[in-house]
């Protein structure tokens, strides 16, 4: 990540938190160690997965529900920045719902997924 990417997930990041929904996302110790014990670089191939099937496509046929809650870390951090259903990325990242997410687009989504979880990990 670059000083220009770090800004801009700064940037996003103090938006979604000020929303009520957004910021009550937050990991738990067993969240936590779940990472302690994967690794970082597991926890964003975790990431890119699951954003590339659940995510990236065109059409999804259960959009806005395709992200648990809760069971795993990455799931957590979606919900927290925005990033769980095409809905809210229109939304909140402007990138439309009607087409296929690009590579960059996703790595975008992923990276900010990551700033959270590393902001998360601070605690």
């Amino acid at each position: 990540m670059d000083i220009s990417d770090y800004k801009k997930y700064k940037e996003i990041y103090k938006k979604l938190m000020k929303s009520e929904f957004r910021a009550k996302f937050q990991l738990n110790n067993q969240d936590k160690e779940y990472i302690k014990d994967k690794g970082i670089i597991k926890i964003q191939n975790h990431a890119f997965e699951f954003l590339n099937t659940r995510i990236k496509p065109e059409f999804i046929k259960n959009d806005g529900k395709q992200t648990p809650m809760k069971r795993h870390p990455v799931f957590i951090a979606q919900h927290a920045t925005a990033t769980c259903c095409r809905g809210c990325i229109e939304k909140w990242h402007k990138f439309p719902k009607n087409r296929e997410l690009t590579d960059e687009e996703v790595e975008y989504l992923v990276g900010l997924v990551m700033f959270w979880i590393n902001i998360q990990m601070m605690d």
